[in-house]
């Protein structure tokens, strides 16, 4: 059995939610690995989903630019929030941003293309880092593209134009009316993980499906009148995982604007078909001290 320190019981706790000893039972049932206990509590009742970005903190900006039919989101982290309000530091986030738009989006190679003013971008990162006085980063970048149709962008909680905390790519087939902005500030508002359940990571089902059946039985258990093992797996079970798929993709979630349809629906209504979207949160999946 591994040795349970406070220490993983005080993030357990963090990340879950849950009491302090419910946190050691989990840790203990689940051999001290993290993410496994986090699935007992929730089969348990005791926890809800974790989100890594519900849990992180990392300061900086994204950046989005549309041209055309293509868009791109770049992250630019830094240390605090001070510098994320630094004219030198939003230059080179919107500047980096239309390279992207213009080169592609793989990191590595986007560091080597050539700045605006000169050098490259790694280069003038370095530059930065020492005239500003605090570490930067480089993060991610993602473009989008389609053949017909339109890209548009949308950033939430905007510090300057085409920059801020969120920022959303959302790509349609189709004459765009509007939908497309209205689609993106939902993705915003919603997080979803994939665009439709042929999206979704495999692994995320697996693992949902196996919390929800173990949620399912135990609640099953002990129920006053528990219904047979075949209602269970045939009907609670199957349902609970339609309910994740909508929830969970952008096609199945309840339109913001409209939650009496779904997004799939809004868009299908004036002819145009979601095709692809970016979603990107300035510090999701960082862990901060």
């Amino acid at each position: 059995m591994a040795d349970i320190t406070a220490s993983m019981v005080k993030d357990l706790r963090e990340k879950s939610g849950a009491g302090m000893m419910d946190c050691k039972k989990a840790l203990a049932e689940a051999n001290g690995e993290m993410e496994a206990a986090v699935d007992w509590l929730r089969a348990k009742g005791l926890a809800t989903a974790s989100k890594k970005s519900s849990r992180t903190a990392a300061e900086g900006l994204v950046g989005v630019a549309v041209s055309g039919t293509s868009g791109a989101a770049v992250e630019v982290n830094s240390e605090t929030d001070f510098v994320a309000k630094n004219d030198q530091f939003q230059e080179f986030v919107r500047n980096v941003t239309n390279i992207a738009l213009a080169k592609g989006d793989d990191v590595a190679a986007l560091a080597n293309e050539a700045y605006t003013t000169g050098g490259t971008v790694a280069e003038v990162l370095t530059n930065n880092i020492a005239t500003i006085g605090e570490n930067q980063t480089l993060r991610r970048a993602r473009r989008l593209t389609v053949d017909k149709g339109a890209v548009v962008a949308y950033v939430h909680n905007q510090v300057v134009p085409g920059m801020g905390k969120i920022g959303v790519l959302v790509a349609v087939n189709g004459a765009d009316n509007g939908i497309a902005k209205q689609i993106a500030m939902h993705i915003a508002a919603t997080n979803p993980l994939a665009l439709s359940e042929a999206d979704l990571d495999p692994v995320v089902l697996e693992r949902e499906l196996a919390v929800q059946t173990a949620k399912a039985l135990e609640e099953n258990a002990a129920s006053a009148k528990p219904k047979p093992d075949a209602v269970i797996q045939n009907n609670s079970i199957p349902g609970r995982m339609k309910k994740f798929v909508a929830e969970s993709t952008l096609m199945g979630q309840a339109f913001v604007m409209n939650p009496d349809i779904t997004v799939e629906q809004a868009a299908k209504d004036v002819g145009v078909t979601v095709v692809g979207f970016v979603r990107m949160a300035c510090g999701e999946g960082i862990e901060k001290e």
